[in-house]
């Protein structure tokens, strides 16, 4: 099946989806329903925040009793609709889809699937015990940049797989804001290692590109080096705002990134996602206040790594590894896959790709190269995000043409090497994955 073109819409009545936490997640997969109205309908709000609540409800014209605050009130009422999207946090991903596979709902779940191996592997053994479908938010493998890297190694044009080497780095704006003074900077806080909150989606495409071939065996190696305390510059504060004299010339400044430049708006600014619009004064003076993203970005209460390296060795005998960097000059995901014919290599970000072979008998050089090029689009995660919304609906109605690429089933596999990872940096030692236990 295409997924650059291929829609979900038909003659057949839309299908019917309920809204499980009104974040911006969800509620940018939902917006398919506004594009979309004959493929998609959005029929009820689970959401405790009755400021979300509401605007989802006046979104979608949705009357108050298809609105709720929990999720046990709404599965305790006869079924409402076909599927639900949750796009709740990641502590809370299992505990409010059980309730919805047992009250009889495909779910479109937000990434990661959960915050433990354990709660991953009962929700997926509950949805197959319950005959339920359930995709994962991977939305990079519905972008076309990989969904081209994927067909080019599916026609063999560099044959088998030998090696895979991917790289995400997290830009330092982004870092700082999400994984050094936000609610992902603490695994105690959010539930998440900074592995499993940033990089499933990249796990994932490994497992992906080798094609149901498993991984075995799992090490890896990371730190906290930058954002702590005994880095913190000469002179720095402990508020960019309030009390620091290296503000204005500090990369990381509370004022120039969410002030002056207006980055993050829904992290930083408490009712943001509710409406609320602070001034530039009100701003500044959040930030000079006990607005946590205005504290140094050395002295935060942040316990997770900042960079981190993970190596695979899989049952066929080749290898992958993929490097986590935080705080880069610039965010991009980064592709190399060698074969035993040849190699490709691509940064997602640039929209491009080039496929590699060997050709020693050349008169410009010792190898072929054909470049190929993707049109990047506006959309976040490289255009992945509605395209996955409209296989999920063909999913939900049985399509046999559905690619159902990001099934519970295929996630569990990067899901558990990502866990295994984090065990692996813990201990220092290798970890081995016995797969016959785990899909039992």
């Amino acid at each position: 099946m295409d997924l650059n073109c291929a829609t979900a819409g038909g003659s057949r009545d839309p299908v019917t989806v309920v809204i499980v936490g009104a974040g911006s997640r969800a509620m940018n997969y939902a917006s398919y329903a506004l594009q979309h109205p004959d493929a998609m309908r959005i029929v009820g709000v689970v959401e405790p925040n009755p400021v979300r609540r509401a605007y989802a409800a006046s979104l979608y014209d949705l009357p108050a009793d298809r609105c709720f605050a929990d999720v046990d009130d709404f599965v305790s009422r006869p079924k409402l609709a076909d599927a639900a999207i949750n796009g709740t946090l990641d502590r809370l991903h299992v505990q409010t889809t059980l309730p919805l596979l047992h009250a009889g709902y495909d779910v479109l779940l937000e990434k990661p699937v959960g915050i433990s191996e354990a709660e991953v592997l009962t929700l997926y053994r509950t949805a197959e015990a319950h005959g339920r479908k359930v995709m994962i938010c991977h939305v990079l493998r519905y972008a076309p940049f990989y969904q081209a890297v994927h067909r080019a190694i599916r026609d063999g044009e560099i044959g088998d797989v030998i090696h895979v080497q991917t790289e995400e780095n997290v830009d330092y704006h982004h870092m700082a804001t999400a994984f050094v003074r936000g609610k992902f900077a603490s695994r105690e806080r959010d539930g998440s290692s900074f592995l499993m909150a940033k990089c499933c989606h990249d796990l994932d495409l490994i497992s992906w590109f080798k094609s149901g071939i498993k991984p075995v065996r799992v090490s890896s190696f990371g730190r906290l080096s930058q954002f702590r305390e005994d880095r913190a510059p000469e002179g720095a504060g402990t508020r960019c705002i309030a009390d620091c004299p290296i503000e204005v010339r500090c990369p990381y400044s509370a004022k120039s990134l969410y002030v002056d430049r207006g980055l993050w708006p829904v992290y930083v600014w408490p009712g943001y996602l509710d409406g609320v619009r602070l001034g530039d004064g009100e701003k500044l003076a959040s930030l000079a206040g006990d607005n946590p993203f205005g504290r140094c970005v050395w002295r935060c209460d942040n316990d997770i790594v900042d960079h981190q390296v993970v190596q695979f060795d899989f049952e066929d005998g080749s290898t992958a590894a993929h490097s986590l960097v935080g705080a880069t000059a610039k965010a991009c995901r980064t592709v190399h896959i060698t074969g035993t014919k040849g190699e490709i290599c691509g940064e997602l970000e640039e929209g491009m790709f080039v496929v590699r072979h060997p050709d020693p008998w050349r008169e410009d050089g010792v190898y072929a190269e054909r470049k190929v090029t993707i049109e990047v689009s506006g959309e976040m995660h490289g255009g992945g995000d509605h395209r996955l919304v409209a296989d999920f609906l063909r999913v939900v109605r049985g399509d046999p043409g559905a690619a159902y690429s990001t099934s519970l089933g295929h996630s569990v596999v990067g899901h558990v090497a990502g866990f295994r990872a984090d065990d692996s940096m813990a201990t220092g030692r290798t970890v081995d994955i016995d797969w016959d236990c785990i899909f039992v």
